[in-house]
């Protein structure tokens, strides 16, 4: 009987392969993709593609560089094989290909197009993503903001960035800078406008963006459907909630769970409602969640309200609180890129590089995801011990 593998590597090595033979060569690659990208720089005097120098970046993050300096080490120590899948200028007469230093990747990525990098990052991710007749699942996207604490500008600017990510892959299919926090609200349908479809998606958002014009925009321009928490910024509606007959609706739906030292225990209950304060409304939810922390016996009860667009016959309230509790998979994101990838320790600030690091971080585990590997930090020090590992993931071999 052959041994069990010793790690989740080579099975999401298979599983890549299986992809590629599936249908993936119809979509661009990943080279492809980061040749949208326009090169700001001068023509003259360019020794290595723009392409080169971001796939190089990419593939560094992958294996777990951290910093810039980090990207040029990993690429100085690449062999020639890799250089050259990574789009390096092919020379027959060459025998080692040239690669950029730190200060070469730095100005490249001080002045990328960061808009153009994402979506082209976001458009190779969404090309990977599960097709529908794959899943049973409905199609959700979750909409949060983050800030690069440690990128804070000169003048005091700060770098927060918007995204979009998929609840059941946990890839970023879009991602804007919004600049102050306070501007996420400006920037909710610029983001979403760069996923091409959206029909029959449920987008998920905290109450920032529990906004009329939001859902508006999703369910009437894009044939999307919503689920928003309702909090204090919608205080008539938050009311007519509250004063919905709770009481006298039955229990639908109550799970149990035990992480991080503490036990939770989550209850739903869902009324079709038709005339809330709000458009498009279908459905209201109150959510109970009641958690006992192990270690000091405290116990705190919060009750949360949201309305959604989807009908009782689209999304049982098993789905509903499926959805809901989808949502912070986009924060799981954000601590992936603090803890592993000490992104808010970063002191990188000038121009796009603080963007453009982000967005090979959310390249690196949006592969990861789709490749089935849930232990990031296990596979970056995988990844960094054999060069081919990351242009595996990268779908470049």
């Amino acid at each position: 009987m052959p041994a069990a593998p010793t790690s989740p590597i080579p099975p999401a090595l298979d599983q890549l392969r299986d992809q590629s033979s599936a249908g993936l060569a119809e979509f661009p690659g990943l080279l492809e993709r980061l040749a949208e990208v326009p090169d700001p720089r001068d023509p003259r005097g360019v020794r290595h593609t723009l392409v080169h120098v971001l796939a190089l970046a990419a593939a560094a993050v992958l294996a777990g560089a951290t910093s810039l300096l980090a990207i040029s080490e990993w690429a100085a120590d690449a062999p020639q094989d890799v250089l050259l899948a990574l789009g390096a200028r092919h020379d027959p007469l060459v025998t080692r290909h040239k690669v950029p230093g730190e200060a070469a990747i730095r100005r490249v990525l001080v002045r990328v197009d960061a808009d153009a990098l994402d979506r082209a990052v976001g458009s190779w991710l969404a090309d990977r993503q599960p097709k529908k007749s794959q899943t049973t699942a409905l199609r959700a996207i979750a909409v949060d903001g983050k800030s690069l604490r440690g990128a804070a500008r000169a003048n005091g600017r700060k770098i927060h960035l918007l995204a979009a990510l998929d609840h059941i892959t946990s890839t970023v299919l879009a991602q804007l800078d919004v600049g102050e926090k306070t501007n996420e609200i400006t920037c909710f349908q610029p983001l979403l406008g760069s996923i091409p479809d959206l029909t029959g998606t449920v987008v998920t958002s905290d109450a920032m963006h529990t906004q009329r014009e939001h859902v508006d925009y999703l369910v009437t321009d894009r044939s999307a459907h919503y689920i928003v928490i309702v909090k204090g910024n919608q205080k008539k509606l938050r009311a007519q909630l509250k004063s919905l007959p709770w009481q006298a609706i039955p229990l639908q739906g109550r799970t149990r769970e035990v992480a991080h030292g503490r036990g939770e225990i989550r209850r739903i209950k869902v009324a079709t409602v038709n005339n809330l304060l709000f458009p498009h409304a279908c459905q209201a939810i109150q959510l109970k969640r009641r958690r006992v922390n192990r270690k000091s016996g405290k116990i705190t009860i919060k009750t949360i309200y949201a309305v959604t667009s989807l009908p009782a016959g689209r999304a049982t309230p098993a789905q509903l609180a499926v959805l809901i509790r989808g949502h912070w998979s986009i924060e799981a994101l954000h601590h992936i890129r603090d803890v592993t990838f000490a992104e808010d320790a970063s002191q990188l600030r000038t121009g796009n590089a603080p963007r453009a690091m982000a967005t090979w971080r959310n390249l690196t585990i949006g592969a990861l995801r789709l490749a089935g590997v849930h232990g990031i930090a296990a596979a970056l020090r995988r990844n960094a011990r054999d060069p081919q590992r990351p242009l595996a993931f990268l779908g470049l071999i």
